[in-house]
């Protein structure tokens, strides 16, 4: 078995240098961002504070997918930084006008809603969020609740997760 494969000439300008201007690759990156931003946000639901498998499959084969649309084939570390950077930029912008400008927040998270009310399931709520009974009471159950009964109200958050107000409760 020959060594020389491995031990064959670098050229360094396609290591380092970007076959793309760095504009086409921002602006590749930026559209990319906002266009998977938009159908994961149409397509994936939020859950009961858990990333499921398939949400996880997603994810995964998405970035697959995406990451030619975003580099254009340019295979240099610069130009993947460049990409990678244009993304965490518009990761950090939108979680920052989220947060100063409240009606961002309002047109990006989704709001709470309603689970339980007095003791009663809102099965229409959640029909509406795909969550079970038996979802709903493993998540009540891990915040030590038996019964719905000992519930006031219960939001599935915009994260997922499930917040209990419970009968004894002030609030």
């Amino acid at each position: 078995m020959s060594l020389l494969p491995f031990l064959a000439p670098v050229d360094w300008a396609d290591v380092f240098f970007p076959t793309k201007s760095v504009l086409e690759l921002v602006i590749r990156a930026s559209a990319m961002y906002f266009m998977l931003f938009v159908l994961l946000r149409l397509v994936l639901r939020r859950h009961t504070g858990t990333l499921g498998t398939s949400d996880l499959l997603v994810v995964v084969l998405v970035a697959e997918i995406a990451g030619n649309g975003i580099t254009a084939d340019s295979f240099s570390v610069v130009g993947g930084a460049i990409s990678v950077g244009t993304v965490l930029l518009w990761t950090y912008a939108i979680e920052w006008l989220q947060y100063h400008v409240p009606c961002v927040e309002r047109l990006i998270r989704e709001p709470k809603l309603k689970l339980i009310s007095d003791g009663r399931l809102l099965r229409r709520n959640m029909q509406a969020e795909l969550i079970t009974f038996e979802e709903l009471m493993t998540q009540l159950r891990e915040q030590g609740v038996e019964d719905c009964s000992q519930v006031k109200a219960a939001y599935v958050e915009a994260d997922g997760r499930i917040s209990v107000l419970r009968c004894d409760e002030r609030g």
